[in-house]
């Protein structure tokens, strides 16, 4: 069901979503990027060069985060910009629980052209993972 601009305003807030994290889910999403680099696989390596643990990859948390928007408003073609800053990683134990990032998101402006802006927070740990975080989202 898409949304159309009629049925928001200013303070809509988008379902919130949690989203598991786990060694293998690094895994996977190195193989499908192409960054392999050890920093999200090898758990030494990590601990040398001063992280917590091995950490999720910025741009999977980026796109993690972004589907709070795009489960909301149905298509992802409607978002027509977005952008973040890394804040902090998320460190993902070898625990087989892992680490969940947990996203919720609200309009925050409505734009020319029925567009709106869409905030979000994304929190992983109690911390605050990513800053900035911002979608403009296309509607009907």
């Amino acid at each position: 069901m898409a949304i159309s601009f009629d049925e928001v305003e200013v303070g809509t807030e988008l379902p919130a979503q949690s989203f598991p994290v786990t060694r293998a889910t690094l895994v996977q999403y190195a193989g499908a990027s192409g960054d392999f680099n050890p920093i999200h696989w090898n758990e030494k390596f990590a601990l040398e060069v001063g992280l917590p643990d091995v950490i999720a990859h910025g741009m999977f948390t980026m796109a993690e985060a972004v589907r709070v928007v795009t489960d909301w408003v149905g298509d992802p073609a409607a978002v027509v910009e977005y952008g973040v800053r890394f804040t902090k990683p998320v460190p993902v134990p070898n625990d087989g629980v892992g680490a969940v990032i947990e996203v919720s998101g609200k309009v925050a402006a409505l734009l020319d052209g029925r567009r709106v802006r869409v905030d979000l927070l994304a929190t992983s740990g109690g911390q605050k993972v990513l800053g900035m975080s911002r979608a403009v989202v296309q509607l009907g």
